[in-house]
């Protein structure tokens, strides 16, 4: 039997869930219905309580309740959701999830349907499908679509929107995806200005086999390698571009939070770095640049986009961070360092070239690697054929020592 876990607020959206019960029901599927409402009486009969969410968060559903914020009460409901469908998905019942409601009831699912690994089908029909989703959907593959009007009832177009989607669900469900090979699947960072160079390295480990994903380090790009190398994805990380480091650091839009760097490390992963654009801090259109850095090393990417070069007390501090982070790794690690700068900005005669800041990164990180990293030079800039060849053919090489019953042709 394939299960659905169907999870939200069953005191003001009762109706609703049973006509998506009945909608499961006829495509063949097993509705498992969680409530997560809080106050009002729940309007339809779940499988699992309220009470029992609040108890699988740690607390009484009084105690949740009489907190003094809505915002408290609905995190702890949240929390009690995610330990219940980890449980639920380690006892073989969550095929999928889905959900619906507008900001709150996202509040509250979200973060527990993200918690499911990729290629679950996570589906949330909201009011929000429109807004700025990435608070929400994050690095996960959750689905939101447009509930077009507002989940208050069922009337004709709430029932085509959810009829359609329990369609899609379905559809994901009877016809799952299949990988067509086994080939190692090998994720790499890349940036506009990283472009040349990683890209190369692309195309060499491709044409040894290998399944090569490459993240846009933007942000989200960053976060979402980290989270395929967490849950096992990946045989090997090619991380020449590292810029989302310096947007963490100093309050650009592409960070892609502190734990940037750690996965692959955590596991193990085979790794090659390097220091790809971290002479960058991204912001929008100039205009939205912070007042305090208006006087800064500024360059217009274009007419969304300013980059702002990093100073050489900021590079100090990018150095030692990457270099804490690396040396922690489990796995094999090598920093590939380049020659001319961090970005094809910062090699000579670019608008970013400033050798002071690139000597004070590099001498930051070797500080902070000592002798447990290792660290290879290249004559080539960072955006370059040969930078590329030099990073693919240490990946390689990783990969070679640490599965010895495979060839290099045969990765």
């Amino acid at each position: 039997m394939t299960y659905v876990v169907l999870a939200g607020a069953l005191d003001t959206k009762g109706a609703e869930y049973a006509f998506v019960q009945e909608l499961l029901v006829d495509a063949g599927l097993r509705p498992l219905l969680i409530d997560t409402g809080i106050r009002g009486r729940p309007a339809t009969s779940p499988d699992i309580t309220r009470t029992e969410v609040a108890r699988a968060a740690g607390r009484t559903l009084s105690e949740i309740a009489g907190l003094p914020h809505r915002a408290a009460a609905l995190d702890a409901m949240s929390e009690g959701l995610l330990h219940l469908l980890r449980g639920l998905q380690d006892a073989g019942n969550v095929d999928a999830v889905f959900g619906m409601g507008g900001s709150g009831a996202l509040s509250v699912l979200a973060p527990a349907f993200r918690s499911l690994p990729l290629g679950t089908p996570k589906m949330i029909v909201t009011t929000m499908a429109s807004s700025d989703t990435r608070p929400y959907v994050g690095a996960s593959d959750l689905l939101l679509v447009p509930s077009i009007v507002d989940i208050a009832g069922l009337n004709t177009l709430s029932r085509f929107v959810m009829e359609r989607a329990i369609a899609m669900l379905a559809a994901q469900l009877h016809h799952p995806v299949r990988r067509t090979g086994e080939a190692p699947m090998v994720a790499a960072s890349m940036f506009g200005v990283t472009t040349v160079g990683v890209s190369r390295a692309c195309q060499v480990l491709e044409s040894k086999g290998l399944d090569v994903l490459v993240f846009h380090a933007n942000g989200i790009g960053g976060r979402t390698l980290e989270s395929l190398a967490e849950d096992g994805w990946l045989t090997a990380v090619l991380d020449l571009t590292t810029t989302e480091l310096a947007d963490n650091l100093i309050g650009g839009v592409a960070s892609a939070g502190p734990d940037r760097l750690t996965a692959a490390g955590h596991r193990g992963i085979p790794q090659v770095v390097s220091l790809g654009a971290l002479d960058i801090v991204n912001f929008g259109a100039p205009e939205s640049v912070p007042e305090r850095y208006r006087d800064r090393r500024l360059y217009p990417h274009n007419a969304t986009a300013t980059l702002m070069r990093t100073t050489p007390d900021e590079a100090t501090a990018l150095g030692a961070e990457l270099g804490e982070k690396l040396v922690r790794a489990r796995g094999p690690v090598t920093v590939l360092l380049p020659t001319g700068g961090p970005s094809a900005l910062s090699e000579p005669g670019g608008v970013f070239h400033w050798p002071e800041a690139d000597q004070a990164l590099e001498r930051a990180l070797l500080d902070a690697a000592g002798p447990h990293v290792t660290v290879e030079r290249s004559p080539a800039p960072v955006n370059s054929h040969a930078f590329g060849d030099q990073a693919a053919a240490l990946l390689l090489k990783h990969l070679t020592h640490t599965s010895p019953e495979r060839s290099v042709n045969n990765i």
